[in-house]
């Protein structure tokens, strides 16, 4: 793909260069053929203005041949000089005072305004020339635009053209692959309920038929339709696993017993711990009872001798009618 693309790409150059090619040999051409048309107008402009000047301007022909000329070839008047009047005066004393002068300058003027005509020709000439020249450039370019809008519209073509065919190849190829992979499927399945049913219980007739399994770490599954007794060595393997449990429900006894005389130990010498800690506390009591009593006559005796003493100090005990003096008046 990548290729074709490469190649597109380079073809496309390569008509893009003619067309520039192309259009600038035709615009070459078209500006050469344009200066040589120009050449022959100019040529054949003058040519016809020389013609002009020599058939119908003259020196003959002008008002004044007559005088410029010496009357050669000069157009007479059939009226008597002396019947003319003033008007038709020509020439009058002291006109011709400075003629040549007079004419050499107005040479000179008639030089240079002509100069100036041909320059304003020329400049206003290289003007439309330039002008044309742009208005042409732009036309080229317009053109070569238009070329390469042109070129590029068949090369998106060209692409999506040559896209559309290779995403139909890669279609097609895809399709035909699923269907070469849909048919080897289904012969590997066929292969496979061949080859199953050539090896099925059915076919074979084993005997270990009756035990299925089931998976998920399950033991096998014997199926009941298809079992017909146990083998002698599923019966010793069964005796064997019996007598093993005999052994262990034996050992569990016996281990229960150790461990419930072991309890019975301990529950009797935490016993015997609790009774003498009892009789302890009990003796430590009593003796709490004992000094107790004998603080308490002690300070029984105390009090005795206290009240004894007292009877002694004070004799004269005071009566009621002591007591009734006071708060009896207001002083």
């Amino acid at each position: 793909k990548q290729v074709q693309e490469k190649k597109l790409q380079q073809h496309t150059e390569k008509q893009r260069d003619k067309a520039w090619d192309m259009l600038r040999n035709q615009q070459d051409q078209f500006l050469l053929q344009q200066d040589i048309d120009e050449n022959e107008k100019r040529k054949a402009t003058f040519k016809d203005l020389t013609q002009y000047w020599a058939s119908q301007q003259q020196v003959e022909d002008s008002s004044d041949a007559d005088l410029n000329l010496d009357l050669k070839g000069a157009f007479k008047t059939t009226v008597p000089e002396g019947k003319l009047g003033p008007a038709s005066m020509q020439i009058f004393h002291g006109e011709d005072v400075g003629c040549e002068q007079t004419r050499r300058e107005q040479m000179k003027k008639t030089q240079k305004d002509l100069q100036a005509q041909m320059d304003d020709k020329e400049r206003r000439h290289r003007e439309d020339k330039h002008q044309e020249m742009l208005v042409n450039r732009a036309m080229v370019h317009q053109d070569l635009r238009k070329v390469q809008m042109d070129a590029h519209e068949e090369e998106l073509k060209k692409a999506s053209r040559i896209a559309l065919n290779n995403y139909n190849q890669t279609l097609a190829a895809e399709q035909e692959e699923n269907r070469k992979e849909q048919r080897r499927t289904e012969e590997r399945e066929n292969s496979a309920e061949i080859w199953h049913t050539m090896t099925s219980d059915m076919m074979t007739e084993r005997v270990e038929a009756p035990e299925g399994a089931v998976g998920g770490g399950r033991p096998p599954q014997i199926l009941s339709d298809r079992w017909k007794g146990m083998s002698s060595e599923q019966l010793s393997a069964l005796h064997r696993e019996r007598e093993q449990q005999r052994l262990d429900r034996q050992r569990q006894i016996v281990a229960e017993k150790i461990e419930k005389a072991a309890w019975d130990l301990q529950l009797l010498k935490l016993s015997r711990e609790a009774d003498e800690e009892e009789r302890r506390a009990a003796e430590l009591r009593r003796q709490q009872r004992v000094e107790m009593d004998q603080f308490n006559r002690q300070l029984a005796r105390e009090q005795q001798m206290h009240q004894e003493y007292l009877k002694k100090l004070y004799t004269n005990k005071p009566t009621e009618d002591y007591f009734h003096h006071f708060n009896s008046s207001s002083r």
